[in-house]
C-alpha cells in the first residue's frame, strides 16, 4: 500500500490533490486514477484527448445508474423479504431519483472536483447527480461489484436514507413519472376527463398517461388528482415491465 501511495507522489500537484481527495470521499485509494477523472468530466467541459476524441462521463454515468439501481434493489430485497415487487419498485424509485443524487453528490464534496462549463451554479443543475452515478460506474470498473456495493451502502444509502421513514409515506406517482421522463428525455402528457356519474354520487374522473403519444397508463378517481396518480402508477408499472422485457407492449 505504501509503495502504491509513494508512486502517486510523482503525479502533478493537481492530480495528486484529486487522488487524496478521492480517498477521503471513497474510503480507499483508486487503482486507475484516470477512470475517476473521466467520471468527473461533464460533457459541457468540452474536453478532448490527444487524438481529438471527446471525453466525458456519459458512458460511466450509464453504467453507474444501472449498478446503483441493482445495489439498492438488492438491499431492499434483503431488508423487506415479505413485500411484493410493486412495493420494492416504488421504494427504489423514491431513493434513486435525481433530487436525491444531486443532494448526496454535494454532501459528498463532488462539487469542487467536477469539470464542467455550466454557467449556472452546479447545485441548480443535475450535473452533481450525473457525476455521482458516473463515479459509481468508475468504482465498479476499477474495483468490482462488492467494493462498489460497499461504497453505495456505507457512503450513500445508510448515511443519507432512512428506509423506515421513506416507506411510511405515500408515493407521489405523478412526480416520479415526470422525473423519469425528465431523466430519459421522454415527453409525458396527462389527459383527464370528467365522466358523468350514473348516480347521485360525485363525478368520476378518468386519466390517461401518454409517453410520446403511446398510452402507458389509465386511472380513475373521485378527483382529477386521484385519477392522474392512479394512471401514473400504472404507467410506472408498465415502464418497469418494459425495461425487463423489450418486446412488451403497454
Amino acid at each position: 500500500m505504501l509503495r502504491k501511495i509513494l508512486s502517486k507522489i510523482k503525479l502533478s500537484p493537481e492530480r495528486r490533490r484529486l487522488y487524496f481527495l478521492l480517498h477521503t470521499i471513497l474510503g480507499y485509494y483508486p487503482n486507475n486514477l484516470s477512470l475517476y477523472e473521466l467520471a468527473l468530466v461533464h460533457k459541457s467541459a468540452l474536453l478532448k484527448d490527444c487524438d481529438g476524441k471527446v471525453m466525458n462521463n456519459e458512458r460511466l454515468e450509464f453504467l453507474g445508474d444501472a449498478i446503483l439501481g441493482a445495489i439498492v434493489a438488492q438491499e431492499l430485497y434483503n431488508k423487506y423479504p415479505d413485500v411484493n415487487e410493486g412495493f420494492l419498485t416504488k421504494t427504489r424509485s423514491k431513493i434513486v431519483n435525481r433530487a436525491f443524487l444531486n443532494k448526496t453528490a454535494l454532501q459528498l464534496g463532488l462539487k469542487d472536483i467536477i469539470s464542467s462549463q455550466s454557467k449556472i451554479a452546479l447545485n441548480k443543475t443535475n450535473i452533481p447527480g450525473d457525476a455521482l452515478e458516473a463515479l459509481i460506474g468508475a468504482i465498479f470498473v476499477d474495483k468490482g461489484y462488492d467494493k462498489c456495493a460497499k461504497f453505495v451502502l456505507s457512503k450513500i444509502l445508510h448515511p443519507f436514507v432512512n428506509l423506515n421513514e421513506i416507506t411510511k409515506h405515500d408515493n407521489n406517482f405523478k412526480s416520479m413519472l415526470i422525473e423519469w421522463g425528465q431523466k430519459y428525455k421522454r415527453e409525458i402528457n396527462f389527459e383527464t376527463e370528467e365522466v358523468s356519474s350514473t348516480s347521485d354520487h360525485a363525478p368520476i374522473f378518468v386519466s390517461n398517461v401518454e409517453i410520446e403519444t403511446i398510452v402507458y397508463g389509465r386511472g380513475e378517481g373521485n378527483s382529477k388528482k386521484e385519477s392522474q396518480q392512479n394512471a401514473a402508477m400504472e404507467a410506472l408499472q408498465n415502464i418497469s415491465i418494459k425495461e425487463n422485457n423489450p418486446n412488451y407492449k403497454a
